[in-house]
């Protein structure tokens, strides 16, 4: 599914230049679920948005399902985003214009997907929010929020879905139940998983757990 060589990663300019990954080497089957989980700032986030193709690396290779994502054209990387990936963020990242049902379809217009308003408001009623269809994302609790944006991310059925502290933003007994939703949506479509998380117990939910310090695996 994933393939990750000698992945180095870098900010800042001279002197003041930080290395954030050294040289991470990374392979995720088909069907895996894993926890990236780690002290803040030990390189958790950047992983993840060079492996969903939101960043580019100082150096190394990223291949997924055999395409090598990190040698792509921004114009060839969205496209094979759009088809392959779905990403949920800890800040929801919805269209604050569009109501809950369009938000979902978004990604399936735009790939000019058959029957894209039967299968958006079946993943509505998969997330329990059919009755919200119409409420714009200011009409919505976070936890609300949250799941329409992970019915979105699922939309298109995506080989590999990133995760990046989805409950973060959630008291707990909310994010508890959004998460519950994610797995079991998950297990049922057979979605590659990767999530960032400082949650230990959420992270022992994954099939691996993979630990990132001071920009290395452990």
């Amino acid at each position: 599914m994933m393939k990750v060589i000698e992945l180095r990663k870098s900010y800042g300019q001279g002197e003041s230049r930080v290395e954030v990954l050294k040289g991470i080497n990374l392979e995720i089957s088909p069907g895996e679920t894993v926890a990236l989980i780690g002290k803040s700032g030990s390189g958790k986030s950047t992983l993840l948005s060079l492996l969903a193709g939101l960043d580019r690396p100082d150096s190394g290779e990223i291949l997924v399902q055999g395409q090598k994502i990190s040698s792509m054209s921004e114009r060839e990387l969205t496209n094979f985003r759009a088809h392959n990936m779905g990403i949920v963020f800890q800040q929801f990242h919805l269209v604050s214009t569009l109501t809950a049902l369009e938000n979902v379809l978004l990604p399936l217009e735009l790939l000019k997907r058959s029957h894209s308003l039967e299968t958006a408001k079946n993943l509505l009623e998969s997330v329990g929010l059919s009755h919200r269809a119409d409420h714009l994302p200011s009409e919505m609790s976070g936890g609300e929020c949250q799941r329409v944006a992970i019915a979105r991310a699922l939309a298109i059925k995506p080989a590999i879905l990133f995760a990046d502290e989805p409950s973060g933003n959630l008291d707990e007994e909310t994010g508890e139940r959004v998460m519950e939703l994610l797995f079991k949506m998950v297990v049922e479509t057979k979605t590659t998983l990767v999530l960032v998380t400082h949650d230990p117990d959420l992270a022992k939910r994954c099939s691996r757990i993979i630990h990132l310090e001071h920009g290395t695996l452990l």
